[in-house]
């Protein structure tokens, strides 16, 4: 791959996490699914640990935004981008939030693992991995 036509990878890729994130933000879940393969597999922070299938991630989003109505932040605070030919995979540092103790919004920074394919011309989502620091 030439340098131009990697940056322009990399640009392709981007967007399909910016996509994804805006989505979220919006609570979009047609969105949210849209660049994701069917056998996706996605580890998460809360249960369940694994979800494998589009299905089984569809109802992880049911789960993230029943807590509340009001707006969630979904938001990247740094991405590294890493693209060949046909994979790439996306580290980021991301906030977001979670239900405090006393029921209000509680900020949540989290890590972001994201493995793609290029399936018919187009980036697809086939991996996510979420996770928090493990704590003492």
């Amino acid at each position: 791959m030439n340098r131009g036509q990697g940056q322009s990878e990399e640009a392709a890729v981007r967007s399909v996490i910016e996509s994804w994130t805006s989505a979220v933000r919006r609570r979009d879940i047609d969105g949210i699914l849209k660049n994701h393969s069917p056998d996706i597999v996605m580890f998460d922070v809360p249960p369940p640990f694994q979800s494998r299938g589009i299905e089984a991630y569809r109802k992880t989003w049911d789960m993230f935004f029943s807590w509340t109505r009001d707006p969630i932040p979904f938001d990247v605070a740094d991405m590294n981008v890493i693209v060949g030919d046909d994979v790439a995979f996306v580290v980021a540092a991301m906030g977001c939030a979670e239900p405090g103790s006393d029921g209000k919004p509680k900020p949540l920074a989290f890590r972001l693992t994201v493995g793609l394919r290029k399936i018919g011309g187009q980036w697809t989502i086939v991996h996510e991995h979420h996770s928090v620091p493990a704590v003492d």
